[in-house]
């Protein structure tokens, strides 16, 4: 029999049957280009553009097989009128479980769109903003769900630390990382200072001095025999003689401090 492009109402069903029938490939085939242009356009609706328009095609195009595979023409509607809705389902359940930036309960990702809608319709006929209370009663839910519906929505998308939220004084953007404290390497010199001050009486002058311009100053072995006059090599054995004497001291003291406490 030859294949016929599914341009009116009866050739879709005639395609959908022989699909249904027996899986036909080249039927699915012309059903699914036929009907991608409908795909894509709802797709776009729901992506506004957003990175995952790509995702919310494919999800779609499973919408479309899945009606294909279920439409009954028996019903006495059309293939479109029953696939957009399914294709609409499909993207909607694929943005509740997975373009979330946090994990949120099932539950309050079903009330959110609920919330919206109660609040469109309560609004005309309130002619004002309706309390919680309202919406809750309206849904027929409790309040605290409500709000924790409406606190959970902001967790929706997470924004990027490189989001700009304002200008400085020259006219350049903030972003949120330029506002986040980082920890200041600081405080462990500090610490690293204070220990060695405690403990320092074993070391010798020129040990101390070692030390001081190796660890504090990041200066080289070689720098460092330059400075104070000698070899390299006189350097790396005094630095070793050193740092074993500080160790020793170190344990020593966490002992002494360990009995008294």
């Amino acid at each position: 029999m030859q294949n016929q492009s599914p341009s009116n109402k009866l050739d879709v069903n005639m395609l959908l049957e022989r699909y249904q029938q027996d899986g036909c490939e080249v039927s699915q085939l012309e059903l699914v280009e036929h009907y991608t242009a409908l795909v894509e356009s709802i797709a776009r609706k729901y992506s506004r553009g957003k990175a995952f328009h790509e995702d919310l095609s494919q999800v779609g195009m499973i919408g479309l097989l899945g009606a294909m595979k279920r439409f009954d023409p028996s019903y006495g509607r059309s293939f479109e009128a029953f696939a957009v809705p399914t294709i609409i389902g499909e993207i909607k359940r694929f943005l509740r479980d997975k373009t979330w930036s946090v994990h949120v309960p099932r539950r309050i990702k079903e009330i959110g769109p609920k919330i919206k809608s109660a609040v469109e319709e309560l609004t005309n006929e309130l002619q004002r903003s309706p309390k919680v209370v309202e919406i809750a009663d309206y849904l027929e839910v409790t309040e605290e769900e409500v709000l924790e519906a409406m606190e959970m929505s902001q967790n929706y998308q997470a924004l990027s630390v490189d989001n700009a939220i304002e200008a400085d004084s020259d006219g350049s953007t903030v972003t949120i990382l330029d506002i986040v404290g980082n920890k200041d390497a600081g405080y462990d010199q500090v610490d690293q200072q204070l220990v060695l001050q405690k403990i320092s009486h074993v070391l010798s002058e020129r040990e101390k001095q070692i030390i001081e311009c190796t660890f504090f100053h990041n200066m080289s072995q070689k720098e460092t025999g330059e400075k104070l006059g000698i070899s390299q090599m006189h350097v790396s054995r005094l630095q070793r003689k050193a740092l074993n004497k500080l160790k020793q001291a170190f344990l020593a003291d966490n002992a002494n401090t360990e009995i008294f406490t």
